[in-house]
């Protein structure tokens, strides 16, 4: 079959080198600032759930605006962090794997904070009086207040994973899309586009939809699966 669908079917039956590549080091990116988020994230937001202190609701419209900051954005500040004249640029991280992943996160992270801290406050009021009752105050609450709301979190992360792997502009500006080094599936998309090489492009596409479709297929099913637990 010809045409970009025909060529891209190909590279995908056939596991082409090229494609291969793009796509793991999409998922070690994109899986690896998930799990720098979710460990930093979730206790962070949990806490912020439960502590009062002076200028808490400053925080929490901040984390909330933090949420949609612009990929460009979060790249840009990335960039000069890391660039030569930058405080960090003696590590000589910029345009590699590592760059990719801290600007991945910085766009996480807000949306992991101020999902949990919602979910944890919402959780907090509901049994609140029974887990006082149980002697469990607020930081001692936290771990079951987390795993009685993961199906909830489960969604707030992969929002988060789809936002990273969907992402173009960050990425590009402080990995360079350098081919087998740091090119993702993204920046490969926009980049074969630009060429006019298309069947790489579909390719790509289509795994990246194929991707995001199975893991919010898995999501939907974690969640009904709770559902009929606690049914």
């Amino acid at each position: 079959m010809d045409g970009p669908f025909g060529i891209a079917l190909g590279l995908i039956t056939s596991a082409d080198a090229a494609l291969m590549q793009i796509i793991g080091l999409s998922l070690r990116v994109t899986l690896t600032a998930v799990l720098i988020a979710c460990v930093l994230g979730l206790p962070l937001g949990a806490g912020l759930a439960l502590a009062r202190f002076p200028g808490r609701a400053a925080v929490i419209v901040m984390f909330n605006a933090l949420m949609g900051l612009p990929p460009v954005v979060a790249g840009l500040l990335v960039y000069l962090l890391l660039s030569r004249s930058g405080p960090f640029g003696d590590l000589g991280l910029l345009f590699t794997p590592t760059a990719m992943v801290i600007a991945q996160t910085l766009l996480i992270l807000p949306i992991v904070i101020s999902l949990t801290r919602s979910v944890v406050e919402d959780l907090w009021v509901e049994y609140r009086e029974q887990l006082r009752s149980l002697g469990a105050g607020r930081l001692r609450a936290v771990p079951t207040l987390l795993w009685d709301g993961r199906v909830s979190l489960l969604t707030g992360v992969l929002a988060g994973f789809g936002r990273a792997s969907a992402e173009v502009g960050a990425v590009l500006i402080v990995g360079g899309n350098i081919a087998g080094h740091t090119r993702t599936m993204t920046t490969a998309i926009t980049l074969e586009t630009a060429r006019g090489s298309l069947g790489l492009a579909v390719a790509l596409g289509i795994i990246l939809m194929a991707l995001t479709l199975t893991l919010n297929a898995l999501a939907w099913g974690a969640g009904q699966w709770a559902r009929g637990r606690l049914g």
